[in-house]
This record gives structure tokens, sequence and C-alpha cells, in this order.
């Protein structure tokens, strides 16, 4: 199923991994539905690993866990429409997932028609316990073979944790997004390792409309408590993860428990001018508009929109607040072109006025960033 912006959801593993079960999933949908995360276009709820038993039926089939899911699959998945939501779940290409359930390797056509009768809109695949003599793009050929031919529209998230130079083939392979890195873990040090990983002297990760560039699950809100909880990270730590993950134009699938958000997570995730960026249409990448030389401290990234205007993020990777300053030429505009921009800070959500030239973004903090969208005006 092509989709046209990234997704946006729910994943159930950053916080509860194995703990999952039929009522933290409508719960879930409860608060998103409650919260206005669904109004914002948080649309996917999606049960991740460790739903299953650990055994296929006399068919062949999955099966779900009748402890975690006694009225099986198709009632979860009832009650998430019932909410004007999709339905995401999970499987694995290999011969078991990375938790020792069941994979799809050599059962793909019957799973996709499994999780078509159940109502799935989502699914996220694995890479798990794959045969090393099967290749990555074969593996993924497959899966989207089934999903296209399975009689339901299913979105398919490919999850191979950049391994094999993804991002050179999962859009052939017919995935809609494909992960670029491997598990993001709940501190700062991972969110940093992820973020410049995009953008090296060796490697230049790039999604398109159609195949979206997976930089892992937000862990915004999750402080340190669930699954991938190894140190936690401050509320400007989070900020910058959320700001990062939408000038890629990454999915937005939250991995915190939304039923107990704090004012700061939920005006993090919320933050409509920055959905906005992670969502506009052309889905660009950024590129950086710095010194290349200065990335362990500071960068500064530019995002084309399809409006005209451009995304700019200062970021700070140091440990002491910097003043950061961008030379207009590095987006193409010239001293003498006769235009400047018009800057607005979408964390702020407020105009911040016209500048030429250049401008200095002043006391940016640790690790932390300043995020404006900048429109192109003719000087007078």
């Amino acid at each position: 199923m092509t989709t046209v912006t990234p997704p946006m959801g729910w994943n159930s593993w950053n916080t509860f991994g194995t703990n999952i079960s039929d009522q933290l999933i409508r719960e879930t949908a409860d608060k998103i539905v409650e919260s206005g995360l669904k109004d914002l276009g948080y649309e996917y709820v999606v049960i991740d690993d460790c739903w299953s038993e650990r055994q296929r039926d006399a068919d062949g089939r999955l099966v779900p866990g009748r402890k975690k899911f006694p009225n099986g699959m198709k009632a979860v998945g009832d009650y998430i429409h019932g909410k004007g939501l999709k339905f995401g779940m999970y499987s694995c290409g290999g011969t078991m997932t990375c938790a020792g359930y069941p994979g799809s390797f050599e059962h793909e056509f019957t799973d996709a028609e499994t999780f078509a009768s159940w109502g799935v809109d989502y699914l996220k695949y694995d890479y798990c316990y794959h045969p090393s003599s099967v290749p990555g793009p074969l593996m993924y050929r497959r899966m989207a073979a089934a999903l296209k031919n399975c009689g339901r529209g299913i979105l398919f998230a490919a999850c191979n944790w950049g391994a094999e130079k993804s991002e050179l083939w999962m859009p052939e392979c017919g995935a809609d997004s494909f992960r670029s890195t491997g598990d993001i873990q709940d501190n700062w040090q991972s969110i940093k390792g992820i973020a410049k990983y995009q953008i090296t002297e060796n490697s230049r990760i790039c999604g398109r409309p159609g195949c979206f560039n997976d930089m892992d699950m937000l862990v915004v809100g999750m402080k340190n408590v669930g699954n991938v909880a190894l140190g936690g990270c401050s509320t400007e730590e989070y900020k910058t993860h959320f700001a990062l993950w939408c000038m890629h134009s990454s999915p937005l699938i939250i991995g915190c428990d939304v039923r107990n958000m704090d004012g700061e997570t939920k005006n993090i995730l919320t933050n409509r001018e920055l959905i906005a960026v992670d969502q506009d249409a052309e889905a660009r990448p950024p590129f950086l508009a710095s010194d290349p030389n200065a990335v362990d401290r500071q960068m500064i990234y530019a995002k084309i929109l399809s409006d005209g205007s451009y995304a700019i993020c200062f970021t700070n990777y140091s440990d002491a607040p910097i003043n950061s300053t961008l030379l207009f030429w590095e987006l193409g505009l010239s001293d003498t072109c006769g235009y400047g921009l018009k800057l607005r800070d979408l964390w702020e959500h407020k105009d911040v006025g016209v500048f030429h030239r250049d401008f200095t973004s002043t006391g940016i903090p640790a690790h932390g960033t300043r995020v404006y969208r900048a429109e192109v005006v003719k000087l007078k």
C-alpha cells in the first residue's frame, strides 16, 4: 500500500516489550483518541513482537497468544477500527522473530492472508533469524508480493536495521518505509548516533514519497521507564530527537505509554508546526548547511519544503550552550540576489523577523535545538 506521507502512530515495543495484552491495546487506542493524537495524524496502533503462540496451528497459521489476546486478533482490530484508527502488527522475515516466536520465512503468503483476515493495515517486518543464504532483497520482495496480493491494503514497514545498504534497494522491493539504523534506546547517545549517521562523509540516507526513511520509533516521553529505557533523556534531548525525526520525514511512531503522558511529552508530540515539516508532501531529506568539520559540536540542517520555504534546524551536539550562524548562501541565497528569509520559531510558535545574508541563533542549550520555518521574501 503506497502511503503519501510518513506514517504516524504508536508501537508497543519500546515501553512494553513482551508485556502486551488485549486490554493494553484497547486502552492505548482510547487514549490516542481522547488525547487528540489521532486528530494530529497518529493513526496506527501497532502490536510488536511477542503477540503469538510459540507454535503455528495444524494448518500452518499463526495463532494469537491465548492469554494475552483471548478474543483473537480480529476482535482487537475491530476495536481499533471502531475508534477511527488503523491496526498494525509485527512479523519477521526469518524462521523466528527476534524474541523467538514463529517468523514468516516460507509462510509469507499464508501470513499475509491471515493478517488481511484480521483487518491489519500495517506490518512491521523484522530481520532476525533469516537464513544467511537468502539475500535481504529477495526476502523483502517475497513478503511485498504476498502483501500486494492478500486482498487488503497493508502498509509494509521493512525493518532490517540498515543492513546490506537497504536504502539502495528497499524502494524496488515494495517497502513503504525502511529502517536505516539499529534499534533506538532511550538515551542521548543513541539518539545522537542515529541522527548523525544519516549525514556523514560516507553515508547519505534518503527516503522519498512512498518509501520513507525510518529512523526507528520515538522514545519521547519514556523517561527511563520501559523495555528500551537505558538512561532516559532530558526534555531538551527529547525535543531534539523529535525535531530531527521531523527534518528527515521519518515515520513518527510513538513508543512511550500514552496513557501516562505528562505535559512536556504531549507538547513535543503534538507540535503541529513540526509535524507539518515531517508530513511535507515532497518528503525531501535535509542537507547540511554548516561547516562539515564542526559536526561533532553542531550541525545546521536545512530542508526544502513543497511551498518553497525551508525548515532549518540548528542542533547543538555539544555539552555546553552555543550560538550558531547560518549563512544564507548555503541555501542558494547570495548577498546580491535581493531576497532574504522571514523566520518563524517552531518551538516558540512565533515570528522572529526578516533577515538578510545570515542569521544567528543564540543560546542553544546543550543537546538542544532551535527550529525555524524560513519563507523566502523579496527585500525592499
